[in-house]
């Protein structure tokens, strides 16, 4: 099998042209079957997810921690988690609005769990107004980012409503397409003095802080909500929320970056009073991930960053914990990216009655990867892990080649 697969790369034209690495692991024979360069360093992109999804796996319960608390005389005193899906766009969770909203206590908000920086370790700060980077915080609200869409009148509207008298109208721009930009270090949106599509949907990233906070708060629930500064005691009840695998299912598919980088401050939250991701990263790699073949580099839960460097290798022996943690196939691969089918690889592969990739991508420019499991035609279920860095070539090319290889060992195996 080995020399099968060795052939398909070498009769590659397109593959000698970039950096390579590959790996192919048989599960039932706990075997290692290829490796082209599986042991050197690629930068991932969004392969990372999987390294969080393990975390997550392993840190988080069931239930989403989505608040913790103390009640003290007349006050309800609250403290974030980190946790993603207080009414996020996709899960729509309401388990933390609705304790709060129910309480007739007066509500206090301690914020200082998290320390880290509101951006990841080595983003790009260029892309601040891009949906998919939005900022990093202990209680993130409705995605962290605001929505504009288009309405038939040719304005638009805007959600949370709260952020309207933030948008300013640029008059001098009235050309080309309707584009909100929202200024670096504070939240004001400004937008084109043209007309908006119908159809027109963007979603910016607002700036965090906690003057935001309790604005959406109060708006969200109603009623007043204020700042108090107070450590977290030991005692401090946990609210449960939303369904872990539901909300790994929501950064799974869509490949979402907010959630991955909010899921390790969740992951953070029984290892101490604060939240911090290099905290997180640190404890996961020394006791769950200490015997890796190669030790990463890993910085982000999302991958947007360049600084992380992760082999096929590692990614290999992370897939094969995943799916031993899981311990139910068909649930797991229910949650990945379905090739034909769901999330990320629904346009990579050709659809088929049953769909035989399931993984995570991985995209930045000049690099393309996919990590995950194919199930051949004779039934056995193999772990890859292929890995495209510093590639000219258009993304399109380098993919059907990776979708060339893998359907070859579908077909073939």
């Amino acid at each position: 099998m080995a020399n099968k697969v060795s052939k398909e790369f070498r009769k590659s034209a397109i593959i000698k042209q970039y950096q390579v690495g590959f790996a192919l692991y048989n599960l039932s024979d706990k075997k290692m079957i290829f490796e082209q360069d599986a042991d050197k360093q690629f930068t991932p992109a969004s392969n990372t997810k999987l390294f969080t999804f393990y975390a997550a796996l392993k840190m988080i319960p069931e239930s989403m921690p989505a608040l913790r608390y103390v009640e003290r005389n007349d006050s309800l005193i609250f403290w974030g988690t980190g946790d993603p899906s207080f009414l996020q766009s996709e899960l729509k969770d309401k388990s933390a609005y609705n304790f709060l909203l129910s309480t007739n206590k007066k509500l206090f908000f301690a914020p200082g769990r998290y320390t880290g920086d509101f951006f990841g370790s080595g983003w790009a700060w260029d892309d601040y107004n891009d949906y998919y980077q939005a900022e990093i915080n202990e209680l993130p609200l409705l995605d962290n980012t605001v929505w504009v869409r288009g309405n038939q009148t040719g304005g638009f509207s805007i959600i949370p409503k709260n952020f309207t008298s933030c948008f300013v109208k640029d008059a001098k721009t009235t050309t080309g397409d309707f584009f909100v930009k929202r200024k670096f270090n504070t939240n004001e949106f400004d937008y084109d003095a043209v007309n908006v599509k119908a159809n027109y949907v963007q979603q910016i990233p607002f700036k965090v802080s906690n003057e935001t906070t309790l604005s959406l708060l109060a708006d969200t629930l109603h009623k007043s909500v204020e700042i108090i500064d107070m450590k977290m005691p030991a005692d401090a009840k946990t609210l449960s929320g939303a369904n872990r695998d539901s909300v790994l299912k929501a950064m799974l598919l869509p490949s979402d970056n907010f959630i991955a980088e909010q899921l390790l401050l969740v992951c953070g939250d029984k290892l101490s009073d604060t939240l911090n991701t290099n905290k997180t990263i640190e404890y996961v790699l020394k006791n769950y991930l200490a015997d890796l073949p190669e030790k990463p580099r890993w910085v982000d839960g999302s991958g947007l960053s360049r600084m992380n460097l992760f082999s096929p290798k590692d990614m290999i022996m992370v897939l094969n914990l995943i799916y031993g943690e899981v311990n139910n196939q068909a649930k797991l691969f229910n949650m990945l990216p379905a090739g034909g089918k769901s999330g990320t690889l629904k346009n990579a592969y050709p659809k088929t009655n049953e769909p035989f990739v399931f993984g995570k991508t991985g995209s930045l420019t000049g690099v393309h990867n996919q990590s995950g499991f194919v199930v051949t035609k004779k039934g056995k279920v193999y772990t890859y892990s292929f890995m495209n860095n510093n590639f000219v070539n258009p993304t399109a090319a380098v993919r059907n080649e990776m979708v060339r290889i893998i359907t070859y060992i579908h077909d073939n195996f």
